[in-house]
């Protein structure tokens, strides 16, 4: 689970996979005792990645959530301030441009993500959304500590990791 929204080979990083989760998703545990198994796994290792060992369909639950639904949430409120508010980008600032960096991702490199991944991604999808009408309803009573609590909670665990 690395990567940039640049591509080709100006944007190679040698530091790409450095502490970075890896995920293998083995049919069986057996699978994992096979040479070249051992020989992936090695390599994992030695770029510097943290090898996840998880079934696949965890896999695709959990990266349409850490992965899908931010690239998602990033391409559309671009899309939605480029059709909407244009002029906000006279005053957008760090977080605009922190928020906004996925949507700079190549659609030729998501189009099959996305394809291979829908019911998840529709899952993940349908949170986000629940979440935000949640947050809406919360807004005019001000009754947000607790989100931003949870929020600020789990970004600073991903950022310990």
């Amino acid at each position: 689970m690395a990567g940039s929204e640049r591509r080709g080979v100006g944007a190679a990083d040698a530091e790409l996979f450095r502490g970075r989760p890896y995920v293998v998703t083995p049919r069986s545990p057996a699978d994992l005792e096979t040479r070249q198994a051992r020989e992936l796994l090695g390599w994992i290792s030695a770029i510097g990645a943290k090898t996840i060992i998880i079934p696949s369909n965890e896999h695709d639950r959990l990266v349409a959530y850490a992965s899908h639904l931010p690239q998602l949430a990033s391409t559309a409120l671009a899309a939605l301030l480029a059709s909407k508010s244009p002029e906000s980008a006279q005053v957008a600032g760090p977080g605009l441009i922190d928020t906004t960096r996925l949507a700079l991702s190549s659609y030729e490199l998501w189009r099959d993500i996305l394809l291979t991944n829908q019911p998840a991604i529709h899952e993940a999808l349908t949170g986000y959304i629940e979440k935000l009408e949640e947050i809406r309803g919360r807004l005019e009573s001000g009754d947000l500590e607790r989100e931003f609590e949870c929020g600020a909670g789990f970004a600073g665990r991903i950022r310990k990791r």
